[in-house]
């Protein structure tokens, strides 16, 4: 039986939160978050695009950036809009929804940009 390693996250530690699995792999380049991108396109979920400063990623609410991307199926539309607001917000993390109409919930949620600790 393999060992299970611990990840040593810490609340007192901001440097070590983590947001969601995909966090604890080494940072995502542009071809794999465009790939994600097109899974959910794939998958006829809707994105969303959220930021929020780092220190209340765990404490608040998200702010919404524009309106969800209802129906968007044009994957560089959906990568502009992901550059647009980490751009307009350069020091915040930046996570991409994708919204299943079937379940009506979340089926994909991914921090794409993270901002710098204060």
């Amino acid at each position: 039986m393999s060992t299970i390693q611990d990840y040593p996250s810490r609340l007192s530690d901001p440097s070590t939160r983590k947001m969601e699995t995909f966090s604890y792999l080494p940072e995502m380049n542009d071809d794999q978050i465009r790939k994600q991108v097109e899974w959910i396109v794939k998958n006829g979920w809707n994105p969303g695009i959220e930021h929020t400063e780092p220190e209340h990623a765990r404490d608040y609410y998200w702010y919404m950036w524009k309106l969800p991307m209802f129906g968007e199926t044009e994957v560089d539309a959906i990568l502009a809009e992901l550059e647009a607001c980490h751009k307009a917000n350069p020091s915040n993390h930046v996570r991409l929804l994708g919204y299943d109409n079937f379940t009506q919930s979340q089926g994909a949620n991914m921090v794409v940009y993270r901002g710098k600790m204060v």
